[in-house]
């Protein structure tokens, strides 16, 4: 393989950095790298992406190393998903001495009102790199911004289009970020990838699954239930067994600075704006619509049937005698029907997906912060049917339904349709 030149620049309040790397293989034959802590030329690739010194060419070095990283393999390598908060912090304390820090930069909404908060920003990636760069470790950003607008973006504006409401997390966590940290892995030559998901693995009926976390108030298995199990024998969820709370308390007594910091945003593509906001910046305007009744009696008026999901009460403007709620949404007519809240319950849904091991019975979590509801399920050719064994309200096609034995994720479908057959 002929030697590779590589440029690689950061920029930041009008001061600027540049690197220039000739890379043989997996090792730096030269380099013109001002403001680095130490040379680069004779490095490998995984030596220098630990180099550390000012943070402007710290940062234009990671520019630079993403393009053409690379790694021989070393069974004890585990590649460490670093978001810049405190669960992946300690995640990667636990991975020990032969880590790789790696964090995703994706797309987000530059015009959002918390564009530096949120797991994918610039300030998140440095804080990442840091807390790699303090223990020691090597740390790769890799780019994958218009990747993850095509993959992830995109469908989440055409989902509203259609009028349906879709979760980007599960779509994100579920395919989009486990396939690109399992394809980092092989060219890092790593065995394993771990995150600060909270969630845990299980065997059942020989298979590996998902399954919930010990502290079910932050267990994220709902996010994770479309990982395919047989990616699973290679990923690790460290936080699995323990609390928050432990978690802080574990970055703090390893004096990590992420110990303190906030949660990261969800839907972090939103940059933490409203997604009405986001939705008319990315093309769907606001139109008026009528709000109607289960007969088709016009009560009011509307700006866009994106801007309602089923279920939704507030935002409607209506005075009625009783309290009414968006039962569906028609896109071909900008209309939404609206209903008593009796109405909105389902004992049938519907959906794409499919079941991981054989099962008869099920828990149904038919939206990220819903109850569980009992189920009988039936798979055939791609779908998932789930009977109610009680009501469930609200039930929005395009949101997930993840189907659970005990605590493991059993199955997962799209859901296309509610209904309460006679």
């Amino acid at each position: 393989m002929p030697v590779q030149e590589v440029v690689g620049d950061a920029t930041r309040d009008g001061a600027w950095a540049l690197v220039r790397l000739a890379v043989d293989g997996e090792r730096i034959v030269a380099a013109d790298a001002p403001g680095v802590e130490r040379p680069l030329a004779g490095l490998t690739l995984l030596e220098a992406a630990a180099v550390g010194g000012e943070p402007l060419a710290v940062e234009a070095l990671a520019a630079a190393l993403s393009q053409v990283f690379v790694a021989a393999p070393d069974p004890r390598r585990v590649v460490v998903a670093m978001s810049g908060g405190v669960d992946s912090a300690v995640a990667l304390l636990r991975a020990g001495p032969h880590a790789l820090g790696v964090t995703l930069r994706l797309w987000q909404d530059p015009r959002g009102r918390a564009a530096e908060r949120v797991c994918c920003s610039p300030r998140s990636v440095a804080q990442a790199r840091a807390t790699c760069h303090r223990l020691g470790l090597p740390h790769v950003t890799l780019d994958l911004r218009d990747a993850f607008r095509a993959a992830v973006v995109e469908p989440f504006r055409r989902a509203y289009e259609d009028g349906t409401t879709p979760n980007p997390c599960v779509r994100c966590n579920g395919a989009f970020r486990f396939d690109a940290l399992l394809a980092f892995a092989e060219r890092a030559g790593a065995s394993q990838v771990w995150t600060g998901h909270y969630a845990r693995i299980v065997e059942r009926d020989g298979r590996l699954l998902v399954a919930r976390a010990a502290d079910r108030r932050k267990d994220q298995s709902y996010m994770l239930a479309t990982v395919d199990p047989r990616a699973l024998a290679r990923i690790r969820f460290p936080l699995g067994e323990q609390t928050k709370t432990e978690t802080r308390a574990e970055a703090a007594r390893a004096g990590l600075a992420a110990a303190g910091r906030p949660e990261s945003q969800e839907a972090c593509f939103l940059a933490g704006d409203d997604y009405r906001a986001f939705l008319a910046r990315e093309g769907l305007a606001p139109r008026r619509g009528h709000v109607v009744d289960l007969e088709g009696r016009v009560l009011g008026d509307h700006d866009g049937y994106w801007r309602f999901t089923p279920g939704q009460r507030r935002g409607l403007g209506l005075a009625t005698a009783r309290p009414l709620y968006v039962l569906r949404t028609e896109p071909a007519s900008n209309t939404v029907v609206v209903a008593p809240r009796e109405a909105l319950a389902a004992t049938r849904v519907e959906g794409e997906g499919r079941l991981y091991v054989p099962v008869e019975r099920v828990e149904a979590k038919l939206r990220y912060r819903s109850e569980p509801v009992p189920a009988r399920v039936l798979e055939a050719g791609g779908r998932i049917v789930l009977d109610l064994e009680r009501p469930a309200e609200a039930v929005a096609p395009g949101q997930v339904a993840v189907l659970y034995d005990d605590d493991a994720v059993v199955g997962a479908a799209v859901i296309t349709s509610a209904s309460r057959p006679d």
